[in-house]
């Protein structure tokens, strides 16, 4: 699909995303309980937007938030029944569990899309005082990851076979939690990574760091997390997952029109962000969160539309480098038929 195709597709699902999910508002004596997994970052907002907004009250749900440290860690609580829905990166953890049918992605969210802001490599003032001037330089260096397999490793290895050297010549360093890759970053005990542009701006504005490249030359179109649920809920209650992906719908078009396309006013996006400032930066006084939470977010597909194509590359990636079962299928890992697909 063409990237002129690709904008029109998704201003028409920004449009009407919640168009596949209309359904009846829920009269409930009770409302059913939902453990909702999130990573503590503004792309998880839309999830805090339904929440605050009362559009999971509306699909009969009380939902509580349980929070994980990496996109691993969130997989392996959805497959724990510790949580019932979440939205990550595709991991060979993730991919592994699909295979003994524990999860199931059912939509996509965060993706690179072209001329909108998308995620930055890194390098340490270190290393970039030390020749690391480009992705190309990243050979021979160390690259900060939560643990193999995760998006981070995905990303390294796109950008090693783009710029024509082997992912072996890259010394990966699992470093488990996000906090950690930047506390590593920031001092130099690490030379490069890549994160999505409000951590990354940030980053840089504090003068240890250095933008070095943009993930969107190395991977177009790369469909950096999906909505997943377990395979029961997927196979079995559709009309749980509908009415999930409702609420989660509406969360999407109030993040996009307030931080990413930037059409909502100023009251709106102040609610916006004081509900994501809850989870996000909320060790910081608002003021000083705000602007980390507006500034550099990255598009969420309306109506958690899909790129299957992405999916399917990352699978085969995962495969390939003997990180996820050879023997897992597309239709082990994605149910589809709940979103859109681009």
């Amino acid at each position: 699909m063409t990237s002129t195709n690709r904008r029109a597709v998704l201003a028409g699902l920004g449009a009407a995303s919640a168009a596949p999910f209309l359904l009846p508002r829920r009269v409930l004596a009770a409302a059913e309980k939902l453990n909702v997994g999130i990573l503590t970052l503004t792309s998880h907002a839309p999830a805090l937007i339904a929440e605050a907004k009362g559009y999971f009250k509306e699909q009969g749900f009380d939902v509580k938030f349980v929070t994980f440290q990496s996109a691993q860690a969130l997989a392996v609580g959805i497959a724990s029944r510790d949580v019932d829905f979440g939205m990550t990166a595709i991991s060979g953890g993730l991919v592994s569990l699909s295979q003994k049918g524990a999860i199931k992605i059912i939509g996509g969210a965060l993706q690179e899309h072209a001329g909108i802001e998308g995620q930055k490599i890194l390098a340490s003032k270190k290393a970039y005082d030390a020749g690391l001037k480009t992705p190309a330089d990243i050979k021979g260096h160390s690259f900060g990851l939560t643990t193999a397999g995760s998006s981070f490793n995905y990303m390294a290895d796109m950008i090693a076979r783009k710029s024509g050297f082997p992912a072996t010549d890259i010394r990966f360093v699992p470093l488990q939690k996000v906090p950690a890759i930047i506390a590593s970053l920031k001092s130099g005990q690490i030379d490069a990574w890549s994160i999505v542009p409000n951590i990354a701006d940030a980053l840089t504005k504090g003068g240890d760091v250095v933008e070095i490249g943009k993930i969107s030359d190395f991977i177009p179109d790369y469909q950096v997390t999906t909505v997943f649920t377990s395979a029961e809920n997927a196979d079995k209650k559709p009309e749980v997952v509908k009415r999930y992906l409702a609420a989660l719908s509406k969360g999407i078009d109030d993040y996009n029109t307030a931080l990413v396309y930037k059409k909502a006013d100023a009251a709106e996006v102040a609610e916006i962000v004081k509900i994501v400032h809850k989870y996000v930066y909320s060790a910081m006084p608002l003021a000083k969160a705000g602007p980390r939470i507006t500034h550099g977010a990255m598009l969420i597909n309306p109506g958690a539309a899909i790129s299957m194509a992405s999916v399917k590359s990352q699978l085969e990636w995962l495969q390939g480098a003997n990180m996820a079962p050879k023997s897992v299928t597309m239709a082990q890992l994605v149910k589809t038929g709940y979103v859109k697909e681009l």
